[in-house]
């Protein structure tokens, strides 16, 4: 309540004049509600809580995962069936009143319209859900012993669900006749805000995490090997392939405040736009590239730092995690592009990575691929904006609301460079692996692994 008055008060408009809100979160989050509809639990995206249950269902039902991801594009890590069975196993009472399952973003909608309802790009994630169906599959939850009558009815992102409650209006001023709109998860609803709306087309987010993703048709099937995640995308018809590399942004806000030295992202960017390609050699050991069947990191570190003052400095250093960073990306895609073959030559770069010049020109040497940085670099807000504006009649199509998207800078890829980074990307993998072998021998402490590893 607090931010949407915030919000109201900021941009000094009529709340009266609002016509629809929708809603997005961070994805795999659920809340579940009991039958009078009153919350009773909620868990975050990134909860490891349910490790044994994740342990449990992989001894138990040695297949049932690679046959669920087939349906779904999800693996159990994030999932919501281990978090449920860790419920069931550890808080029963709070089980036993589960009514319904939602979403946050779909709770947002509901204290504001009343209504619990999912849409496919954010209840995808749960992996309870069928990629080509665009709908929950309860039948997975009966397989493993969960109730399987808690799924609230699904709606595409973009339709009117309902009008905001009475209680609500008079809370914000806005007319009762405001229209509540379904959103969509994070990622999938910043893409549309970034025009991602058609087959093939790719698109980097340089956040806290890096999503890289691929649209791509609904029907096409996910790859054997479980090492990406597919996911409903807002726009009917398709689906989305998505790489994660974690903590790309954290890693350099890290750095930034503890080696820093006071400097901005803006002076590390000055610093690091005279230190050649390579960086001198330095490897930064942070997110592996995806490999979602089983998900864990090296322990952070610098690998071939020199005592030279010249070549190993907050420069260089801040550098390498710009390659790097760019470099796993890369990875990322290419095991896209291995099942899902494109026809793309360009890539959309956005959020706050997207903001620097030098980093965005090292997103397009490392994929040798014309990058294309928006005006509008965090852009979730304006994929809500698009669906809304849809919902209301005033686009047609959000091939029609794309006409909102505007780019501000292209960037054109060295290809000597291209050509370079690709070397320096085959010695970071077989380090990477070198370092993961200290992690299983307990000699170092993994970045993050996911429950069940």
């Amino acid at each position: 309540k607090s931010c949407i008055k915030r919000a109201i008060n900021i941009s000094n408009i009529n709340p009266r004049d609002i016509k629809a809100i929708t809603s997005s979160s961070m994805r795999e989050g659920i809340v579940l509600y009991d039958k009078d509809n009153n919350e009773i639990w909620a868990v975050a995206n990134v909860d490891s809580r349910a490790s044994k249950e994740v342990n449990f269902l992989n001894t138990t039902y040695s297949d049932l995962e690679d046959k669920f991801y087939k349906i779904s594009g999800q693996t159990f890590a994030l999932g919501a069936i281990p978090r449920l069975l860790w419920l069931k196993n550890n808080k029963q009472e709070i089980y036993e009143k589960v009514a319904k399952l939602s979403m946050i973003s779909d709770w947002i909608l509901f204290k504001l319209s009343g209504i619990i309802a999912s849409e496919p790009s954010n209840a995808g994630t749960t992996g309870i859900f069928s990629l080509t169906k665009r709908d929950w599959d309860s039948s997975m939850l009966h397989q493993v012993g969960l109730r399987d009558d808690i799924l609230p009815p699904i709606y595409e992102s973009g339709e009117i669900i309902g009008e905001i409650t009475s209680n609500m209006a008079i809370n914000f001023g806005f007319c009762n006749k405001t229209k509540i709109v379904t959103g969509g998860g994070d990622v999938q609803l910043g893409t549309i805000g970034l025009g991602l709306i058609k087959e093939s087309q790719v698109a980097i987010l340089g956040g806290s995490f890096w999503q890289q993703v691929v649209n791509i048709k609904s029907d096409i099937t996910p790859p054997q090997d479980m090492s990406i995640r597919i996911n409903p995308h807002v726009a009917y018809g398709y689906s989305q392939a998505e790489g994660i590399t974690f903590f790309s942004g954290l890693v350099a806000r890290w750095f930034r405040d503890a080696l820093g030295g006071g400097r901005s992202f803006e002076e590390l960017e000055e610093l690091s736009s005279k230190i050649p390609v390579g960086s001198y050699g330095i490897l930064p050991i942070f997110s592996d590239s995806m490999k979602y069947g089983k998900w864990y990191h090296a322990s952070p570190s610098f690998i071939n730092l020199s005592i030279d003052p010249n070549k190993s400095n907050i420069g260089s250093m801040f550098r390498s995690i710009q390659e790097n960073s760019a470099i796993v990306s890369a990875i990322n895609l290419q095991k896209i592009y291995n099942f899902a073959p494109i026809q793309n030559h360009e890539i959309i770069f956005s959020a706050g990575a997207s903001k620097g010049k030098v980093w965005s020109k090292i997103v397009s040497d490392v994929t040798g691929k014309v990058v294309k940085v928006p005006k509008v670099k965090e852009a979730t807000s304006l994929g809500g904006a698009m669906l809304s504006l849809k919902a209301l009649g005033k686009f047609d199509s959000l091939q029609e609301a794309s006409s909102l998207v505007e780019i501000e800078t292209i960037y054109e890829p060295d290809l000597k460079n291209t050509q370079k980074y690709q070397e320096i990307s085959h010695l970071w993998q077989e380090v990477y692996n070198n370092q993961l072998k200290l992690v299983d021998s307990n000699l170092t402490t993994s970045m993050w692994k996911a429950p069940g590893l």
